[in-house]
């Protein structure tokens, strides 16, 4: 599903030459890209004080040290980072950052998983109808699929310009890129479902998991999971932040790329490092990391079909892709995608409003 969003987002911002917000204000004007921005910003510092104190945390995970001592220096270098670094550079690093993940690989085979059982339950899931596992779906879906993945896509594809006869390329690159995010968070799943799931133990901090995998799978289980927890934050965190610049200045229409100077897009940077500083502010309130995560996530779920319906609508429309437009196969692929959020959605708040 996820490469479905990617490849739609990438072709709009491979012909518009700006971001599925910045399509969405120009097409649809103002009221739109405010019912567009609210719901993408909110979840962006929601979803950011979670990776923020997550990055966090990782650090304590290694050293030993409180995490209250990273958070400034984390989300720190993560502002000098995108204030003072081009587009060019910033993607570059994003780009080598992802093999990190391969850390919950290795953490996936030393849980020493039935696999067996895993691919019986990928081809025959189960299904239960209460609130819990709608949540925990709905949750699932929120994280992989929330807006700023596929907004930065489309920002992404805009920064580097690519002519128009490459938009199939642009597709392709999307497809294996979510591939591969895919395989990755199926690697966490199993790792911490053949660990922590198989044996009832709850966590409500990172900490907590990485010390409960390892009497179950071992010392080099937890240090890895603590690499994978790292490198998830540092690709998240200026993603997210740069992200919540970019919608707030193509609602607004404010001048501002991250190849611009902080003199030439001040209020562009300052979004970004107020998202920033907000985020780590919140993060020494003391909220546990994982039901703060799993928070994010449901919240990102119940946002992402508002968004999700004006993607797709806007790569459909003639005026704004012209003879670029997606094709029926693929805006079909779209609406199947947003309707499954919208139906989760929805059983969600049905289930929550049960007494």
């Amino acid at each position: 599903m996820l490469s479905v969003v990617q490849a739609i987002a990438g072709s709009i911002g491979g012909v518009t030459r700006t971001s599925v917000q910045g399509a969405i204000r120009r097409r649809y004007g103002m009221f739109w890209a405010c019912v567009a921005l609210v719901p993408v910003v909110a979840i962006n510092i929601f979803t950011l004080i979670a990776d923020v104190q997550a990055g966090a945390f990782a650090f304590t995970l290694l050293t030993g040290v409180a995490y209250q001592y990273f958070v400034l220096p984390f989300a720190g270098v993560v502002g000098w980072l995108l204030v003072s670094q081009r587009y060019v550079r910033i993607e570059r690093v994003l780009a080598v950052l992802p093999f990190i993940f391969l850390a919950y690989g290795a953490s996936a085979v030393l849980a020493r998983a039935d696999w067996g059982l895993v691919a019986r339950a990928i081809v025959l899931p189960q299904f239960h109808f209460n609130a819990a596992f709608v949540g925990a779906a709905l949750a699932l879906l929120g994280t992989t699929l929330t807006a700023y993945v596929y907004m930065w896509e489309s920002i992404e594809v805009a920064e580097r310009a690519p002519g128009l006869a490459q938009l199939g390329t642009v597709k392709k690159k999307a497809t294996l890129g979510m591939a591969f995010e895919t395989l990755t968070f199926l690697f966490i799943l199993v790792a911490t479902g053949a660990t922590l799931g198989k044996h009832h133990i709850t966590v409500f901090t990172a900490a907590d998991a990485a010390l409960a995998l390892k009497p179950l799978a071992g010392s080099w289980a937890s240090t890895l999971f603590a690499f994978g927890l790292l490198g998830s934050a540092l690709v998240a965190v200026p993603v997210i932040a740069g992200t919540t610049g970019y919608v707030a200045a193509h609602t607004f229409g404010w001048p501002g790329t991250l190849n611009s100077t902080f003199r030439d897009a001040s209020a562009f940077y300052v979004v970004i490092l107020s998202a920033l500083a907000l985020s780590a502010a919140i993060c020494f309130a003391g909220f546990s990391l994982i039901p703060l995560l799993y928070g994010a996530s449901l919240a990102a779920g119940l946002a992402t079909p508002v968004t999700l319906f004006l993607t797709v609508r806007l790569a459909r429309d003639n005026i704004t892709m012209g003879s670029h437009r997606i094709g029926p196969w693929l805006a079909g692929a779209g609406w199947t995608v947003t309707a499954i959020m919208s139906i989760a959605s929805v059983l969600y708040l049905i289930f929550l409003s049960r007494p």
